[in-house]
């Protein structure tokens, strides 16, 4: 029984390990590409593009797009008074658009004014 329990124990931890989303460092810039500074926010709340649920937008020249390589909540609790589902904060970034989503390669959030 005890083997049972141990082998289902290991099993659980494995998969959850595995089921872990890896992310790219985002908060080191390549040297070597142009940092921009965009405005940040909430993609449906500030920026009002369609979508199921709150998720990190950047808005360049006018246009938003989703992000993909960052999370809403990796800056802070999103609808906090000075989160982005509350307010667009000014972010530098580096990345590209791919298929109408920013691909992004470096995120610093800018203090707040």
């Amino acid at each position: 029984m005890k083997k049972i329990l141990s082998l289902v124990l290991l099993l659980i931890f494995s998969v959850a390990l595995h089921a872990q989303q890896k992310h790219p460092d985002i908060s080191k810039p390549d040297p070597s590409k142009k940092i921009e500074t965009v405005e940040a926010s909430c993609g449906k709340c500030q920026f009002h593009l369609k979508g199921k649920s709150c998720e990190l937008a950047v808005r360049i020249n006018g246009k938003s797009y989703y992000v993909d390589g960052a999370d809403i909540n990796s800056f802070g609790d999103a609808h906090s008074k000075d989160g982005f589902c509350e307010s667009v904060r000014k972010a530098e970034v580096q990345g590209k658009i791919v298929n109408g989503r920013y691909k992004v390669s470096y995120f610093k959030l800018l203090p707040s004014n």
